[in-house]
């Protein structure tokens, strides 16, 4: 036997946050109408099988349009999509990871040309949010010092990657997103005494948009230590100063921390098992530095534990994150599936883009392996955007007719 449901048999938290977020003009009971409707006819995911499928932004009509830049294999977009955004145009040029990027998300329009070209930035698309993971290496602890060995530039003065966050500013000079996002290594804020953090900031400041910033630690979400600055940015014109945003960057997951074992296969395959040469020259290597006093060196890690990150070299020896596999010789590579669930790569946002059984492989273990390497945490990504969204519903909710972004009609988008 059914009944009606009324306002009234809802939590008072419930009908506070009914009140907080009716546009002018709306009844409580026609705001509640709205979110069913736009759950089931959007075909979204049960939010109680996986909780990241859905959002008050999303379900509400309100889906704010992002564009991925320097895409790698999607980070930003699965993490932006279970937030409850659209992605209306990517970039990646590298093409193993265009090959991975289109065969996860069945995107054929994937632009593979530079960034910096005329051509592709006036193909980019009306949108609310730029993200970007630009590239990290002239700035990362590794990359500096291999660099500096090789007698190579790095930083800004690297031509070939360092200057690409200035192609980042040319797209936000001629399309004006009223939110950037983001995402770099935590170097980025100390390499070369602070100036490289300084110039970043300052272009983004001085084109009208209020920076916030953080390092975070994604043990939160994954099992290995992976800290990387992330970089919001909001348009003054569109969102007001700095200090009346209330945007809050995310606090870890409650609960226990993930550990290795949670995505350890059972039975992998012994060729990940390292050679007998292989383990020999790492166990010397690492005796040599100790002697020496440095740090280098493999790492063993045991089920229980959390990793070290991952990088994109990882394909040469696996030495900063080996298995000690039971019953086995000599330790052992992470299989290419078992990065992939380090990195936050699950099954359950798989299961958003279609994919009933993970996101497939589509490369080589060499290429799968410097793919993971370089990505970003999508369950990182998805929280800083829930953040992110927190922020555009209220200046939506505020709007009464539906905030403009670009003037466009979010609630019409």
């Amino acid at each position: 036997m059914t009944r009606d449901i009324l306002i009234r048999d809802l939590p008072k938290e419930d009908i506070e946050w009914l009140d907080a977020n009716t546009p002018r003009g709306y009844s409580r009971t026609e705001l509640l109408r709205t979110l069913i409707a736009k759950q089931r006819e959007q075909g979204l995911p049960n939010p109680l099988v996986h909780s990241s499928a859905t959002s008050t932004i999303a379900v509400a009509g309100v889906s704010p349009k992002f564009i991925d830049l320097f895409a790698g294999i999607g980070g930003f977009r699965i993490g932006m999509t279970a937030a409850g955004g659209s992605c209306v145009f990517t970039n990646e040029w590298d093409e193993p990871a265009q090959r991975t990027y289109t065969t996860w998300f069945g995107a054929d329009d994937v632009h593979g040309g530079d960034i910096r070209s005329p051509e592709i930035i006036n193909a980019i698309p009306d949108h609310d949010i730029l993200c970007a993971g630009f590239p990290c290496q002239p700035f990362s602890l590794a990359g500096v010092s291999k660099k500096k060995s090789l007698g190579r530039k790095h930083g800004f003065d690297d031509e070939k990657q360092g200057n690409l966050f200035f192609a980042i500013t040319e797209v936000i000079d001629a399309h004006r997103p009223p939110v950037v996002l983001l995402e770099n290594v935590k170097n980025l804020r100390s390499h070369d005494g602070g100036n490289t953090w300084t110039v970043i900031k300052s272009n983004l400041e001085q084109r009208g948009y209020a920076v916030f910033d953080q390092i975070i630690d994604a043990n939160g979400w994954v099992p290995q230590h992976r800290e990387r600055i992330f970089i919001v940015c909001f348009d003054e014109k569109v969102f007001g100063r700095k200090e009346s945003i209330d945007f809050h960057f995310p606090k870890h997951p409650s609960g226990e921390k993930p550990v290795l074992g949670d995505i350890l296969e059972k039975n992998p395959d012994r060729k990940y098992m390292l050679t007998d040469n292989l383990w020999a020259y790492l166990k010397a290597y690492r005796e040599k530095h100790e002697r020496a006093g440095n740090g280098f060196g493999f790492s063993v890690f045991e089920p229980h534990q959390t990793t070290r990150t991952l990088s994109a070299r990882y394909y040469k020896d696996g030495s900063e994150i080996l298995i000690a596999q039971k019953g086995w010789k000599n330790p052992r590579r992470l299989t290419p599936r078992e990065a992939m669930k380090l990195m936050g790569f699950v099954d359950s946002y798989a299961e958003l883009f279609g994919h009933k059984s993970g996101f497939p492989l589509a490369v080589s273990d060499t290429q799968a392996y410097k793919q993971f390497g370089n990505a970003v945490v999508p369950g990182v990504v998805e929280a800083v955007g829930r953040e992110i969204f927190k922020v555009i519903g209220k200046l939506y909710a505020r709007s009464g007719t539906g905030c403009l972004l670009k003037g466009r009609n979010l609630k019409a988008a």
